[in-house]
């Protein structure tokens, strides 16, 4: 295939033309492993509360490229040197970052493949898509583990204000239509440059930081931790947990090969080789989807009630609250759903179940989003802000909730 045909352009609903720069970022593109993304949903479960949260993993690591596009222009506008093999490597890096990410990657990671992050996944597979590639990846890599000395490169990848978040902020706000989330990801890249090698927003940029920040805490609310999005989630996770207890007894489940093999297989990172990533690379959205409708029909009853619950959307009823749920609270709950359904107490756990959620917008311990000021002086954007409501963005929100089924309700709790 001639290089020309390989300079393709997606036609994004946000951004307009996202294009492709080179041949190289065309193959990786067309590489099974990425295309693997157009089935995974970047929103997990939300489409349950909003119906147009369909968009996938796809759509957000081509976004993400683009800005990168943007603000790889905007900084050497300014006198930031980047190198034709640094512009690439940041490219690929964002293209790559969340390649690792499986199916409702949230619920897996808690469940069938549970002591490997979905970063570590991401890293596996790059490793991967370099010996493929001849090395052409090192340098992307590099930046990705953070052992590249321009500091700021890393930051533009993995940050408390990077291209990732300013992507997934304004696709997934547009998508499920949570205006509150919408970030003006074009003036904060503007406002952009680089000082002793860390990337710091201009001054007359901070009302924008305040916002994107502010959008991010609404976004958490009403989006990703809404409590139904959540309730599917755990739920989803207690399907998974569920059908592995069994698979491992020895019940046959019926369900994809790929998926089968984590079901039977204690994954970790010491075992995680390359048919494991091939196997990996085979599961998406699709495999759990037709898993769950199959399961419904399952003699266990745990299994087929919890899998009904996500087909149907007919989900367990969640309660939230500000004050800790206590264990005997739970109880009679867990005793009268035992004696009406003749399972065990310890069964009970799959439908009665409590924890607790978080949400802090801009962390103090992590890297922080740095202010250049008129005087050339940096400073924490917390600091620089006149905004009082920054200091509560800071602040870590604990919110603590109990899960059990809707015919309970009737009793008071």
């Amino acid at each position: 295939m001639s290089q020309i045909n390989k300079l393709k352009i997606f036609n994004d609903p946000i951004y307009g033309f996202i294009t492709i720069p080179n041949a190289l970022i065309y193959d990786l593109v067309q590489h099974p492993y990425f295309q693997r993304l157009r089935r995974i949903s970047q929103m997990g479960l939300s489409y349950l509360v909003y119906p147009g949260a369909n968009h996938t993993r796809f759509h957000h690591a081509l976004g993400c490229m683009h800005l990168m596009q943007k603000a790889v222009e905007v900084l050497r506008f300014k006198g930031v040197s980047i190198s034709p093999e640094e512009e690439n490597a940041l490219y690929i890096a964002i293209l790559l970052h969340d390649i690792g990410h499986g199916p409702f990657s949230h619920a897996m990671e808690r469940s069938i493949v549970e002591d490997v992050h979905h970063e570590e996944i991401s890293l596996l597979f790059m490793n991967q898509l370099n010996v493929e590639f001849n090395g052409q990846l090192n340098l992307a890599i590099q930046i990705f583990k953070g052992e590249y000395d321009r500091k700021f490169m890393l930051q533009l990848i993995s940050s408390q204000l990077d291209m990732d978040r300013m992507d997934y902020l304004k696709r997934d706000s547009f998508y499920s239509g949570v205006a509150e989330g919408n970030v003006n990801s074009e003036r904060l890249i503007q406002m952009m440059n680089v000082v002793d090698d860390f990337l710091v927003i201009e001054e007359k940029g901070i009302y924008s930081v305040e916002k994107f920040l502010m959008s991010r805490r609404l976004m958490y609310w009403q989006a990703y931790l809404h409590k139904t999005s959540l309730v599917a989630e755990l739920i989803l996770m207690k399907v998974l947990k569920r059908a592995k207890e069994l698979t491992l007894k020895g019940v046959q489940l019926p369900c994809s090969e790929p998926l089968l093999f984590f079901m039977q297989n204690k994954i970790t990172m010491e075992n995680f080789d390359t048919t494991t990533l091939d196997l990996f690379s085979q599961l998406d959205d699709f495999d759990i989807i037709s898993a769950l409708k199959a399961w419904q029909r399952q003699d266990d009853f745990i299994l087929s009630s919890l899998s009904k619950m996500i087909v149907n959307r007919d989900l367990l009823k969640i309660k939230l609250t500000s004050e800790k749920v206590s264990l005997e609270e739970m109880q009679p709950l867990k005793e009268r759903f035992a004696a009406e359904n003749n399972i065990t107490l310890l069964e009970t756990n799959y439908f009665i179940f409590k924890g607790k959620i978080k949400n802090q917008a801009y962390s103090k311990e992590a890297e922080p989003i740095r202010i250049l000021k008129k005087d050339r002086t940096v400073e924490d954007v917390i600091e620089s802000s006149d905004q009082l409501n920054l200091k509560s963005l800071s602040k870590l929100v604990t919110k603590y909730y109990i899960c059990f089924p809707k015919q309970l309700v009737e009793m008071n709790i």
